[in-house]
């Protein structure tokens, strides 16, 4: 009989809205520091290169912030639980060119939103995905340079191919 918590985890949500930045490529980053701690997850963004790292560290020093203050929560115990860019609005914008035309600008926003729980137990993380499973077996290589190469005709039944 496995015994079962029933006791409620403690989130703590943290988010940036209307952010300069398009929602696809804040995604690239934040698919770095989803399920981590949080001092690993700084980490990560310190030496992210990426424009949208220093964005979503300050949303994460917010979550963290927020954590601490209204919960009395440790902030190097905590876990990124969800990590996640929604669409903001675009705005629209015009570029002329050349005969009196006008080419559409697009300057996307997203709202970044970073949500906390403590880091209470190893059984409550959440897996990370696993690298994709490897190929099963390779056929010897003999085998399948044998099934790439088509067979070739002899000269002799060429030639009676081509009397008949």
């Amino acid at each position: 009989m496995a015994a079962t918590t029933d006791t409620p985890t403690l989130l703590v949500r943290s988010q940036a809205k209307w952010v300069r930045l398009s929602a696809r490529k804040a995604r690239v980053v934040l698919e770095h520091i989803r399920g981590r701690s949080v001092p690993e997850a700084r980490t990560v963004l310190v030496f992210t290169p990426r424009a949208a790292a220093r964005e979503i560290e300050k949303v994460l020093a917010s979550a963290v912030a927020n954590a601490e203050s209204a919960h009395a929560l440790d902030g190097d115990e905590l876990v990124v639980e969800a990590a996640y860019a929604d669409e903001g609005p675009t705005l629209k914008r015009w570029q002329p060119r050349a005969r009196g035309r006008a080419n559409r600008i697009r300057k996307r926003t997203c709202h970044i939103t970073i949500v906390l729980r403590a880091a209470d137990s190893v059984a409550n993380r959440p897996k990370r995905r696993a690298a994709a499973p490897a190929a099963t077996e390779a056929p010897p290589a003999a085998e399948v340079q044998a099934e790439s190469k088509p067979k070739r005709r002899s000269s002799a039944k060429k030639k009676e191919g081509a009397a008949a």
